[in-house]
Formats: C-alpha cells, structure tokens, sequence
C-alpha cells in the first residue's frame, strides 16, 4: 500500500514539476535556438544523464532555449512544445545545415519568381515598345505625307498668286491700251466730224 502512494507521489511530483517548467517557460522570453548537426541527441527529464530519457531530437530542430543550465546541461523547448534537457554542447544560436538549405530554397524559389515576374514585366515593356515603334511609323509616314501635300499646296497657291498677277497685268494693260486708243482716235474722230460739219454749212 505504501508503495503505491509513494508511486502515486512521485508521478504526482514528475508531473507537476513537468506543469511548472511548461508554465516558466510561457512567462519567459525564450531564445531561439537549433539543435547542432549530430545525427540525434537524447531528451532527458534533467539535467544530467540519471534523469529519464524523454526521447530523441533530430539533428538541426528548431528549439526554444529557456535559459535555465545546470551540470552541462540546458532546459529546452522542443518542436512539441515540450520542456526537456539536452546537452549544452549540442545547442547552438545559428540555424543547422537543413534550415540553411531550406532557407536558401525559399530564396531561390522567391527570386525565381521575381525574376519571372521581371521576365513578364520587361516583355509586356517590349511589347509596348514595338506598338510604340510602329505608332511613331504611322506618324512619320502620315507626317511625310502631310509635308508632301502641304508643299503641293504651297506651289498652287504661288502658282495661282503669279497667275492672278499675270492676269491683272493683262488686264490693267488692255486697260491702258484700250485708254490711249480712245484717247488718240475719239479726238480725231471729233475733228473729222466738225470739220465735215463745218464745210456743210
């Protein structure tokens, strides 16, 4: 009967303990920290390797560090958020070859979708360009053809400028022509006429 309780009093001590390291843990600020690249460490209730060994932990985890050492020894939060005991040597602040290398996956697989992305980018730029290119075309040419005709209408118009100077040359000496006529013959005309009037009287 003894052995029972003292059975049922150790567990009951194990577990509060246990409920008491979890709860320390959740008020403190933990560092993060990573298990080193050894092939697997064991987990102990402890600090020392007389605890019970709680499991193993694979190389390179990610794990909470709380801070608490003891005889080699340091209290950790495990990916299952569990607290437990490794050796100090095995910890360390810097991320394991696995998370490195998953690291640099992400970054590559992130810049090559920026550069696709950038790919997209500079061949809608040059789909853009060419339309452009072929619009200033399209104006060059309708440019040219607009100079073209404009210097056309240019040459009517002087054309038609010296063909109505021409024309009121033309004009203004049959003008004149037509005065010095009439000017010299109607006088000579009124003197036939008088004089043949004179003689009839």
């Amino acid at each position: 009967m003894n052995n029972v309780i003292n059975v049922i009093a150790v567990i009951a001590i194990t577990l509060s303990s246990l409920l008491f390291s979890s709860a320390q843990a959740a008020e403190n600020n933990y560092k993060l920290g990573y298990i080193s690249d050894e092939l697997f460490i064991y987990m102990h209730a402890g600090p020392g390797t007389n605890y019970r060994i709680l499991g193993t932990i694979i190389a390179g985890a990610k794990i909470e560090i709380t801070g608490a050492e003891d005889n080699g020894y340091s209290e950790i939060i495990d990916n299952k958020n569990r607290a437990t005991w490794v050796e100090s040597k095995y910890i360390t602040t810097q991320a394991g070859l696995r998370f490195v290398v998953t690291e640099l996956k992400e970054k590559i697989a992130t810049s090559s979708d920026f550069t696709s992305q950038l790919d997209g980018a500079v061949n809608e730029l040059k789909n853009k360009v060419n339309l452009l290119t072929n619009d200033k075309k399209k104006l060059s040419a309708e440019l040219k053809q607009l100079t073209q005709t404009l210097t056309k209408t240019r040459t009517k118009i002087k054309d038609q400028d010296t063909n109505i100077k021409k024309q009121w040359f033309f004009n203004g000496a049959l003008v004149l022509g037509i005065g010095l006529i009439l000017g010299l013959i109607l006088p000579k005309l009124f003197t036939r006429r008088r004089g043949a009037m004179d003689n009839w009287s």
